[in-house]
Protein backbone atom coordinates (compact mmCIF):
# COMPACT_ATOMS: atom_id res chain seq x y z
CA UNK A 1 0.00 0.00 0.00
CA UNK A 2 2.84 2.43 0.91
CA UNK A 3 4.77 1.59 -2.50
CA UNK A 4 1.51 2.13 -4.43
CA UNK A 5 0.79 5.84 -2.80
CA UNK A 6 4.11 6.71 -2.78
CA UNK A 7 4.02 6.12 -6.86
CA UNK A 8 0.53 7.74 -6.79
CA UNK A 9 1.86 10.31 -5.02
CA UNK A 10 4.57 11.32 -7.63
CA UNK A 11 2.63 10.51 -10.66
CA UNK A 12 0.22 13.25 -9.24
CA UNK A 13 3.14 15.69 -8.65
CA UNK A 14 4.21 15.28 -11.86
CA UNK A 15 1.13 15.78 -13.71
CA UNK A 16 0.43 19.24 -11.60
CA UNK A 17 4.18 20.13 -12.71
CA UNK A 18 3.57 19.53 -16.54
CA UNK A 19 0.24 21.39 -16.05
CA UNK A 20 1.03 24.63 -14.61
CA UNK A 21 3.78 24.46 -16.99
CA UNK A 22 1.78 24.28 -19.91
CA UNK A 23 -0.49 26.51 -18.67
CA UNK A 24 2.54 29.24 -18.46
CA UNK A 25 3.30 28.73 -22.38
CA UNK A 26 -0.10 28.95 -23.23
CA UNK A 27 -1.09 32.01 -21.69
CA UNK A 28 1.92 33.55 -22.98
CA UNK A 29 0.91 32.71 -26.40
CA UNK A 30 -2.32 33.95 -26.34
CA UNK A 31 -2.90 37.11 -28.01
CA UNK A 32 -2.84 40.22 -25.90
CA UNK A 33 -0.76 42.08 -23.93
CA UNK A 34 -1.03 42.10 -20.37
CA UNK A 35 0.83 45.33 -19.91
CA UNK A 36 -1.77 47.60 -22.11
CA UNK A 37 -4.41 45.43 -20.00
CA UNK A 38 -3.04 46.63 -16.91
CA UNK A 39 -2.23 50.06 -17.63
CA UNK A 40 -4.69 52.93 -18.01
CA UNK A 41 -6.10 53.55 -21.56
CA UNK A 42 -4.08 56.71 -21.91
CA UNK A 43 -1.13 54.96 -21.28
CA UNK A 44 2.36 55.85 -23.39
CA UNK A 45 5.01 53.75 -24.74
CA UNK A 46 7.28 54.24 -21.96
CA UNK A 47 4.50 54.05 -19.37
CA UNK A 48 3.94 50.19 -21.02
CA UNK A 49 7.31 49.01 -21.07
CA UNK A 50 7.93 50.41 -17.60
CA UNK A 51 5.39 47.71 -16.72
CA UNK A 52 6.72 44.79 -18.72
CA UNK A 53 10.00 45.85 -16.82
CA UNK A 54 8.37 45.50 -13.56
CA UNK A 55 6.54 42.30 -14.39
CA UNK A 56 9.42 40.87 -15.57
CA UNK A 57 7.26 40.66 -19.30
CA UNK A 58 10.55 42.03 -20.87
CA UNK A 59 12.55 39.04 -20.28
CA UNK A 60 12.92 36.03 -23.14
CA UNK A 61 10.26 33.20 -23.02
CA UNK A 62 12.95 30.82 -21.72
CA UNK A 63 14.40 32.85 -18.94
CA UNK A 64 10.44 33.83 -17.36
CA UNK A 65 9.95 29.82 -17.79
CA UNK A 66 12.61 29.35 -15.37
CA UNK A 67 12.27 31.90 -13.03
CA UNK A 68 8.45 30.45 -12.85
CA UNK A 69 10.03 27.07 -11.86
CA UNK A 70 12.58 28.70 -9.36
CA UNK A 71 9.54 30.47 -7.57
CA UNK A 72 7.45 27.67 -7.90
CA UNK A 73 9.67 25.50 -5.95
CA UNK A 74 9.84 27.97 -3.43
CA UNK A 75 6.16 28.85 -3.02
CA UNK A 76 6.34 32.13 -4.92
CA UNK A 77 4.06 31.99 -7.67
CA UNK A 78 4.72 36.40 -8.26
CA UNK A 79 2.37 39.27 -7.66
CA UNK A 80 -0.84 39.18 -9.39
CA UNK A 81 -1.25 42.41 -12.03
CA UNK A 82 -4.79 43.14 -11.21
CA UNK A 83 -4.57 42.94 -7.06
CA UNK A 84 -1.06 44.02 -6.37
CA UNK A 85 -1.30 41.38 -3.89
CA UNK A 86 0.79 37.62 -4.26
CA UNK A 87 -0.95 35.51 -6.58
CA UNK A 88 -1.28 32.29 -4.04
CA UNK A 89 -2.90 34.78 -1.55
CA UNK A 90 -5.18 35.90 -3.85
CA UNK A 91 -6.26 32.41 -5.06
CA UNK A 92 -6.25 30.67 -1.44
CA UNK A 93 -8.65 33.56 0.07
CA UNK A 94 -11.41 32.65 -3.12
CA UNK A 95 -10.91 28.89 -2.84
CA UNK A 96 -12.96 28.49 0.96
CA UNK A 97 -16.43 29.66 -1.09
CA UNK A 98 -15.75 27.37 -4.24
CA UNK A 99 -14.75 24.28 -1.64
CA UNK A 100 -17.85 25.23 0.01
CA UNK A 101 -19.79 24.90 -3.25
CA UNK A 102 -18.44 22.48 -4.51
CA UNK A 103 -19.35 20.29 -1.10
CA UNK A 104 -22.87 21.61 -0.93
CA UNK A 105 -23.56 20.88 -4.48
CA UNK A 106 -22.15 17.21 -4.22
CA UNK A 107 -24.41 16.43 -1.06
CA UNK A 108 -27.20 18.18 -2.45
CA UNK A 109 -27.00 16.12 -5.58
CA UNK A 110 -26.09 12.54 -3.84
CA UNK A 111 -28.90 12.95 -1.45
CA UNK A 112 -31.08 13.24 -4.58
CA UNK A 113 -29.74 11.21 -7.07
CA UNK A 114 -29.19 7.75 -5.12
CA UNK A 115 -32.44 7.56 -4.18
CA UNK A 116 -33.86 8.55 -7.53
CA UNK A 117 -31.73 6.11 -9.16
CA UNK A 118 -32.56 3.41 -7.01
CA UNK A 119 -36.25 3.97 -7.43
CA UNK A 120 -36.19 4.34 -10.96
CA UNK A 121 -34.17 0.84 -11.23
CA UNK A 122 -36.98 -1.07 -8.87
CA UNK A 123 -39.51 0.62 -10.79
CA UNK A 124 -37.54 -0.19 -14.24
CA UNK A 125 -39.99 -0.35 -17.92
CA UNK A 126 -42.98 1.66 -15.80
CA UNK A 127 -44.47 4.71 -17.01
CA UNK A 128 -43.10 6.30 -13.83
CA UNK A 129 -39.65 5.29 -14.65
CA UNK A 130 -40.05 6.68 -18.01
CA UNK A 131 -41.29 9.67 -16.91
CA UNK A 132 -38.27 10.21 -14.24
CA UNK A 133 -36.10 9.37 -17.09
CA UNK A 134 -37.51 12.10 -19.43
CA UNK A 135 -36.55 14.16 -16.62
CA UNK A 136 -33.84 13.37 -15.92
CA UNK A 137 -32.35 13.94 -19.53
CA UNK A 138 -34.00 17.50 -19.65
CA UNK A 139 -32.15 18.49 -16.24
CA UNK A 140 -28.77 17.37 -18.13
CA UNK A 141 -29.58 19.09 -21.41
CA UNK A 142 -30.51 22.49 -19.66
CA UNK A 143 -27.58 24.90 -19.72
CA UNK A 144 -26.53 25.74 -16.07
CA UNK A 145 -26.61 29.57 -17.02
CA UNK A 146 -30.25 29.35 -18.03
CA UNK A 147 -31.02 27.25 -15.13
CA UNK A 148 -29.56 29.88 -12.97
CA UNK A 149 -31.26 32.58 -14.17
CA UNK A 150 -34.59 30.57 -13.99
CA UNK A 151 -34.20 30.03 -10.34
CA UNK A 152 -33.07 33.99 -9.68
CA UNK A 153 -35.65 35.23 -11.73
CA UNK A 154 -38.52 33.08 -9.91
CA UNK A 155 -36.88 33.14 -5.71
CA UNK A 156 -35.21 36.25 -6.06
CA UNK A 157 -37.22 38.28 -8.32
CA UNK A 158 -40.90 37.40 -8.75
CA UNK A 159 -40.61 35.66 -5.17
CA UNK A 160 -37.83 37.57 -3.31
CA UNK A 161 -37.04 34.96 -0.33
CA UNK A 162 -33.21 34.48 -1.43
CA UNK A 163 -30.83 36.49 -2.01
CA UNK A 164 -29.95 37.18 -5.81
CA UNK A 165 -26.04 37.33 -5.71
CA UNK A 166 -22.61 36.97 -3.27
CA UNK A 167 -22.41 35.50 -0.16
CA UNK A 168 -23.24 37.59 2.90
CA UNK A 169 -25.57 34.82 4.63
CA UNK A 170 -25.93 30.92 3.91
CA UNK A 171 -29.76 31.54 2.32
CA UNK A 172 -27.09 32.83 -0.34
CA UNK A 173 -25.67 29.27 -1.36
CA UNK A 174 -29.02 27.65 -2.30
CA UNK A 175 -29.44 29.17 -5.46
CA UNK A 176 -26.20 28.23 -6.70
CA UNK A 177 -26.16 24.74 -4.75
CA UNK A 178 -29.37 23.80 -6.55
CA UNK A 179 -27.92 25.25 -10.15
CA UNK A 180 -24.92 23.34 -9.91
CA UNK A 181 -26.99 20.33 -8.68
CA UNK A 182 -29.41 20.07 -11.29
CA UNK A 183 -26.55 18.68 -13.99
CA UNK A 184 -25.53 16.70 -11.42
CA UNK A 185 -28.50 15.02 -9.74
CA UNK A 186 -29.19 13.71 -13.91
CA UNK A 187 -26.19 12.27 -14.41
CA UNK A 188 -25.27 10.31 -11.02
CA UNK A 189 -29.50 9.40 -11.07
CA UNK A 190 -29.37 7.74 -14.65
CA UNK A 191 -25.69 5.89 -13.25
CA UNK A 192 -27.43 4.68 -10.59
CA UNK A 193 -30.75 3.16 -12.27
CA UNK A 194 -27.85 1.69 -14.49
CA UNK A 195 -25.54 -0.11 -12.17
CA UNK A 196 -28.80 -0.89 -9.73
CA UNK A 197 -30.39 -2.24 -12.81
CA UNK A 198 -27.85 -4.94 -13.49
CA UNK A 199 -27.70 -5.58 -10.30
CA UNK A 200 -31.40 -6.58 -9.59
CA UNK A 201 -30.21 -8.97 -12.86
CA UNK A 202 -27.58 -10.40 -11.51
CA UNK A 203 -27.71 -14.24 -9.91
CA UNK A 204 -26.07 -13.72 -6.79
CA UNK A 205 -30.23 -11.78 -6.12
CA UNK A 206 -31.86 -14.59 -7.03
CA UNK A 207 -29.81 -16.53 -4.37
CA UNK A 208 -30.31 -13.94 -1.78
CA UNK A 209 -33.70 -13.26 -2.31
CA UNK A 210 -33.94 -17.28 -2.10
CA UNK A 211 -32.97 -16.86 1.53
CA UNK A 212 -35.89 -14.47 2.44
CA UNK A 213 -33.73 -11.23 2.29
CA UNK A 214 -36.07 -8.69 2.67
CA UNK A 215 -36.58 -6.36 -0.89
CA UNK A 216 -34.81 -3.91 0.98
CA UNK A 217 -31.95 -5.77 2.13
CA UNK A 218 -31.99 -6.86 -1.43
CA UNK A 219 -31.86 -3.15 -2.74
CA UNK A 220 -29.59 -1.15 -0.53
CA UNK A 221 -27.29 -4.00 0.46
CA UNK A 222 -27.10 -6.12 -3.13
CA UNK A 223 -27.64 -4.09 -5.44
CA UNK A 224 -26.46 -0.69 -4.74
CA UNK A 225 -23.72 -2.27 -1.97
CA UNK A 226 -22.60 -3.82 -5.79
CA UNK A 227 -23.10 -0.61 -7.38
CA UNK A 228 -20.81 1.46 -4.74
CA UNK A 229 -17.67 1.80 -6.61
CA UNK A 230 -19.02 2.99 -9.75
CA UNK A 231 -20.97 5.65 -7.95
CA UNK A 232 -18.03 6.76 -5.59
CA UNK A 233 -16.06 7.43 -8.48
CA UNK A 234 -18.61 9.26 -10.65
CA UNK A 235 -19.35 11.46 -7.53
CA UNK A 236 -15.58 12.00 -7.25
CA UNK A 237 -15.01 13.32 -10.53
CA UNK A 238 -17.55 15.50 -10.60
CA UNK A 239 -16.58 17.09 -7.02
CA UNK A 240 -13.19 17.30 -8.51
CA UNK A 241 -14.32 19.14 -11.36
CA UNK A 242 -16.34 21.44 -9.29
CA UNK A 243 -13.23 22.43 -7.69
CA UNK A 244 -11.91 24.01 -10.92
CA UNK A 245 -14.63 26.46 -10.37
CA UNK A 246 -17.66 26.66 -11.78
CA UNK A 247 -17.36 29.03 -13.68
CA UNK A 248 -21.02 30.43 -15.53
CA UNK A 249 -22.55 29.63 -12.47
CA UNK A 250 -20.17 31.96 -10.18
CA UNK A 251 -20.45 34.84 -12.22
CA UNK A 252 -24.06 34.15 -12.40
CA UNK A 253 -24.76 34.55 -8.80
CA UNK A 254 -21.99 36.83 -8.74
CA UNK A 255 -20.20 34.42 -5.92
CA UNK A 256 -16.98 35.31 -4.63
CA UNK A 257 -14.78 31.56 -5.60
CA UNK A 258 -12.51 30.92 -8.28
CA UNK A 259 -14.19 30.22 -11.35
CA UNK A 260 -15.40 34.41 -11.85
CA UNK A 261 -11.93 35.33 -10.52
CA UNK A 262 -10.32 32.95 -13.24
CA UNK A 263 -12.56 35.23 -15.69
CA UNK A 264 -11.01 38.27 -14.31
CA UNK A 265 -7.48 37.29 -14.70
CA UNK A 266 -7.95 35.83 -18.47
CA UNK A 267 -9.66 39.37 -19.10
CA UNK A 268 -6.68 41.51 -17.92
CA UNK A 269 -3.87 38.37 -18.85
CA UNK A 270 -2.90 38.44 -15.26
CA UNK A 271 -0.73 35.73 -15.66
CA UNK A 272 0.41 34.45 -11.83
CA UNK A 273 -2.74 34.61 -10.97
CA UNK A 274 -3.93 31.87 -13.94
CA UNK A 275 -0.87 30.23 -12.91
CA UNK A 276 -1.87 30.05 -9.39
CA UNK A 277 -4.97 29.23 -9.85
CA UNK A 278 -4.31 26.22 -11.88
CA UNK A 279 -1.78 25.16 -9.64
CA UNK A 280 -4.49 25.11 -6.58
CA UNK A 281 -7.28 23.32 -8.28
CA UNK A 282 -4.84 21.22 -10.12
CA UNK A 283 -3.52 19.72 -6.38
CA UNK A 284 -7.26 19.80 -4.89
CA UNK A 285 -7.83 18.05 -8.16
CA UNK A 286 -5.02 14.80 -7.57
CA UNK A 287 -5.90 14.98 -3.96
CA UNK A 288 -9.16 13.90 -4.92
CA UNK A 289 -8.68 11.28 -7.31
CA UNK A 290 -5.77 9.89 -4.70
CA UNK A 291 -8.26 9.70 -2.25
CA UNK A 292 -11.50 7.57 -4.09
CA UNK A 293 -8.24 5.21 -4.96
CA UNK A 294 -7.83 4.89 -1.60
CA UNK A 295 -11.89 4.54 -0.71
CA UNK A 296 -12.23 1.55 -3.12
CA UNK A 297 -10.89 -1.31 -1.34
CA UNK A 298 -13.22 -0.12 1.76
CA UNK A 299 -16.14 -0.49 -0.63
CA UNK A 300 -15.46 -3.56 -1.96
CA UNK A 301 -12.79 -6.67 -0.62
CA UNK A 302 -12.23 -7.65 -4.08
CA UNK A 303 -10.73 -4.25 -4.79
CA UNK A 304 -7.01 -4.03 -4.40
CA UNK A 305 -4.74 -0.91 -4.25
CA UNK A 306 -2.54 -1.18 -7.59
CA UNK A 307 -4.62 -4.33 -8.82
CA UNK A 308 -8.18 -5.85 -9.12
CA UNK A 309 -8.74 -9.35 -7.80
CA UNK A 310 -10.39 -11.70 -10.52
CA UNK A 311 -14.41 -12.14 -8.95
Amino acid sequence: MVRYVAQRVGQSLLAIFLTVSTVFVLVRLAPGDPAAAYASPLATTAELERIRVQFGLDKPLIQQYGIFVRDLFSGNLGTSFSFQAPALDVVLSRMPYTVMLAVSSILFAAVVAIPLGVWMARHADTARELGANVAMIAGQSMPEFWSGIMLLTIFAVLVPVLPASGFTSWAGLVLPTVTVGILQIALISRLVRREVGAGFAAPYLTIARSRGISERGLTWRYAMGNSAVPVVTALGTRFAAMLNGVVVVEVVFAWPGVGSLVVRALETRDYPLIQATVLVTAILTVAVQLLIDLIYPLLDPRVRLGKAVAS
